[in-house]
């Protein structure tokens, strides 16, 4: 008996023929070949679904399908076998396991992060999780592959996978989205351009995250220009703490302790208290001010002091850009790295006296800020209210943070934090049109995007 089915959704369909040794496909596979689809239709009205019976063929009696048992929905392959924790007992050694959204999940630098978190690395040796990777319909055959290659690699953590190119569907329930995908800049892209196209992209993210993500979702916004995407996000997500939201800086923190700990001799788990303020771009303002070698201030350390205000800020600016030259590709792995750190830095407590660099809101100290209410009120440093900027951040390990207070200003760090300040002004300016704010008005003074991401 040959059987001609057609798997349809309102907006793709996919046509499979199948002989009657598959007719007992599961519908979990039944919902992974519509998922699979994208091929658009018009279907007419009141369309209908039939099946054809060759003649001459004698029909078997219906039997009426017992009961099966209870699936996970949008799972992916193994994953789908593997037991659901939410329904289980929670075991002594094991915490309840947490929903985390990857977007550009078939990009390489989530291509090193996913194998991170899943190994627990991240999130610890005891913190079961589940990934939900988005992608687009043009990616979405790498996702799979990357689905693939998770299974394949057994990690013990990684209880259930889940891939779709919807973020209505993909963010449902999530804890932690970690938003990577963004459009790279091509050649002759002005920064405008880029923060309008992308801008797109994290206001449609940031109105899904508000439909279905948890209300107390951490946002890492690292698709450029990070800063004002995450900006944009966090407009869009009103119901969702302000301060939930995070631009990466922790790669520009990285690279400015490896360059101080050259520059002074020692091993680079030696420098602390690494600042970076402000924008994700040329303007960033990596602070040896307040920085520290061996507890000690870094000007009583590095004596070259010339080096420490001309030669040290432009080495971190344009580290991404001799990479490239080096060996032909963009720095996926460390920004791994540096969101897997980000990660740590606010689930697992600061050092006593320490701190890290994390583009946050413009939040008052120890509130829960909220756009629609208190989110304008100011932070202790001066810097603009409503704009995501780079800061010097402790945890409690948490998942939340508050910022330092115990930092010293001098005319040369007052005068960068202000330009870098002004830049993030002028985005927003850009981007009114995505945050609530009216017309767009782009007046940005210069191009500023970091060598490395054009």
């Amino acid at each position: 008996m040959a059987v001609v089915a057609e798997l349809s959704s309102s907006s793709y369909t996919k046509t499979t023929r199948l002989n009657s040794s598959q007719l007992s496909l599961s519908s979990n596979h039944l919902s992974y070949l519509r998922r699979r689809a994208f091929r658009p239709i018009t279907r007419p009205r009141n369309a209908t679904v039939s099946c054809s019976i060759t003649p001459n063929q004698v029909q078997a009696p219906i039997a009426v399908p017992a009961e099966e048992p209870k699936r996970k929905n949008d799972c992916y392959g193994v994953f789908c076998q593997t037991y659901d924790l939410k329904a289980e007992e929670e075991t002594k050694s094991w915490k309840k396991f947490i929903n985390i959204a990857v977007s550009g999940a078939a990009g390489m630098i989530s291509n090193h992060l996913l194998f991170k978190l899943a190994s627990g690395e991240v999130f610890g040796p005891d913190q079961p999780i589940a990934l939900k990777l988005l992608g687009s319909e043009r990616s979405f055959q790498a996702l799979e592959g990357v689905a693939m290659e998770l299974e394949d690699s057994l990690y013990p953590l990684l209880r259930e996978v889940s891939i779709g190119i919807d973020p209505y569907e993909v963010f449902q329930d999530a804890e932690w989205a970690l938003l990577i995908g963004a459009k790279p800049r091509g050649p002759g892209m002005e920064r405008a351009g880029l923060l309008d196209i992308n801008g797109q992209i994290f206001a449609e993210q940031g109105k899904a995250l508000n439909a279905v993500a948890s209300q107390n979702v951490k946002v890492i916004v690292v698709g450029n220009p990070c800063n004002t995407n995450a900006l944009i996000c966090l407009k869009n997500a009103p119901n969702i703490p302000a301060k939930n939201f995070h631009a990466l800086t922790r790669l520009d923190e990285n690279r400015a302790k490896c360059q101080l700990a050259l520059k002074a001799g020692v091993f680079y788990d030696k420098v602390s208290n690494m600042t970076i303020w402000g924008n994700h771009s040329i303007t960033q303002v990596p602070d040896f001010l307040n920085a520290r070698i061996n507890g000690l201030p870094v000007k009583e350390v590095i004596k070259d002091h010339k080096w420490l205000e001309e030669d040290f800020t432009e080495i971190i600016q344009k580290r991404g850009g001799v990479l490239i030259q080096k060996w032909g590709r963009s720095s996926a792995a460390s920004t791994a790295v540096s969101i897997a750190d980000a990660i740590k830095s606010l689930v697992t407590p600061t050092p006593e006296g320490d701190w890290f660099s994390s583009g946050v809101s413009s939040c008052p100290l120890n509130v829960i800020c909220y756009y629609s209410q208190v989110y304008t009120n100011g932070n202790p440093y001066g810097i603009a209210e409503d704009i995501v900027f780079s800061m010097p951040c402790r945890s409690k390990g948490d998942g939340d943070y508050e910022l330092v207070k115990d930092v010293i200003f001098d005319n040369y760090l007052l005068k960068r934090i202000t330009k870098t300040e002004a830049e993030l002004l002028a985005e927003k300016r850009c981007v009114a049109h995505l945050i609530g704010e009216g017309v767009a008005f782009c007046d940005l003074p210069e191009d500023t995007m970091l060598p490395g991401e054009m």
